[in-house]
C-alpha cells in the first residue's frame, strides 16, 4: 500500500527538529531508520502529516568514552556498532548482539535510538540497554533530562519519551574486568523479531555470582527485568541447579501475547531456555 501525503522534513540539528515538533505538535512524526514507521504509514495504521527525518544531524551520531561510559549518538546504525572498536573493548554485548538483529541491509538504516525510542516489545536492544544499566539521554523544550533504562519503558509502544522530546544518546557503563555477557535469541528465520530472548551481564567472584541483570525480549507488554532471576543468582555458583531456578522465577514474570511464533505457554517456556543459555555463555565469558 501507498502511505497518505506527508510533508517531509530534514532538519541538519537538534534545535531545528525540536522547533519543528514544538510547532507541528502531534501531526510530527520522527524519522530514524524508518524500518518501524513506515511499514505502519504504508497500512495506514500510522498517518503523520510530518515526517522530520533526523538523518542528516550530524550530532546524533557517533560512539566516544566519556570517563567511564561510553556514549553512543542515537542516530548511530547497528552495524555501526558492530564495526566499533570502542564498544569491541569497553561493552562487546553491544557489538555482537545486533548481528542478530534483522539483516544486512536492515543494519545499515536501522538505529539504535529508533530501535529503543518506538517502545516495540519485539525490538533488541530495549532488554540489552536494561541489561547493561543504560541511561537515556532526552532533549526536549524544556531542555535536557536523563532516564535510566529501568525507567524508560513503560508498556506497550510506551514510553518515558514526550511527544515533543528526542532520544539523542544511550549512556552505558563500560564492563568492568572480568564482566560476562551474552543475547540469546529464539527466531523463527533470519531477520525475524524474537520468539523469545535474554540479555545477560554478569560478574563472579570467587566462583560465585556477585553481579548480574537480566531482561527479556517480547515476552511481555514491554522488555522486563528478570529481578527474581537475578536474585536466584547472586552469591550463588553457576551450576544446573541455579540455571534452572533463575529460568523458572525468569518464566514466572513473562507475559508474552500468542502470535504466530507460538502461543503463550511455548514463549514463556523458551524464555526459560533462553535465559538458560545466556547465563550459561555470559558466565563462560568472565574469565
Amino acid at each position: 500500500m501507498i502511505p497518505p501525503s506527508f510533508d517531509y522534513h530534514a532538519p541538519k540539528s537538534v534545535g531545528e527538529a525540536l522547533g519543528l515538533l514544538g510547532s507541528l505538535g502531534s501531526d510530527a512524526k520522527l524519522l530514524a531508520g524508518g524500518h518501524s514507521l513506515l511499514p505502519m504509514m504504508k497500512l495506514r495504521f500510522a498517518q503523520p502529516a510530518h515526517l522530520i527525518d533526523l538523518n542528516r544531524i550530524p550530532e546524533l551520531r557517533g560512539i566516544c568514552e566519556d570517563g567511564g561510559d561510553v556514549v553512543i549518538g542515537a542516530m548511530t546504525s547497528e552495524n555501526e556498532l558492530i564495526a566499533s572498536p570502542v564498544l569491541r573493548a569497553k561493552v562487546p554485548l553491544l557489538a555482537e548482539a545486533p548481528k542478530l538483529i534483522a539483516d544486512p541491509q536492515v543494519r545499515n538504516r536501522g538505529t539504535i535510538g529508533g530501535d529503543i525510542a518506538h517502545g516495540d516489545p519485539g525490538n533488541d536492544h530495549p532488554a540489552i540497554s536494561l541489561a547493561l544499566d543504560a541511561t537515556m539521554h532526552i532533549e526536549g523544550k524544556g531542555g535536557k533530562r536523563t532516564v535510566k533504562a529501568d525507567d524508560f519503558y513503560l508498556g506497550l509502544y510506551a514510553t518515558a519519551l514526550a511527544e515533543d522530546e528526542i532520544l539523542t544518546a544511550i549512556r552505558v557503563p563500560a564492563f568492568a574486568a572480568g564482566t560476562g555477557w551474552a543475547y540469546e535469541k529464539l527466531k523463527r528465520k533470519t531477520g525475524d523479531w524474537a520468539t523469545a530472548g535474554a540479555a545477560v551481564v554478569i560478574r563472579l567472584s570467587g566462583g560465585t555470582v556477585s553481579h548480574v541483570r537480566i531482561a527479556l525480549t517480547n515476552v511481555a507488554p514491554t522488555a522486563i527485568r528478570a529481578h527474581d532471576a537475578e536474585k536466584a543468582l547472586l552469591g550463588q555458583a553457576v551450576t544446573a541447579a541455579t540455571l534452572q531456578a533463575a529460568a523458572t522465577a525468569a518464566m514466572a514474570v513473562c507475559q508474552p501475547a500468542a502470535d504466530l511464533r507460538g502461543d503463550e505457554e511455548y514463549k514463556t517456556a523458551m524464555a526459560g531456555q533462553m535465559v538458560k543459555r545466556a547465563i550459561a555463555a555470559a558466565a563462560a565469558r568472565c574469565a
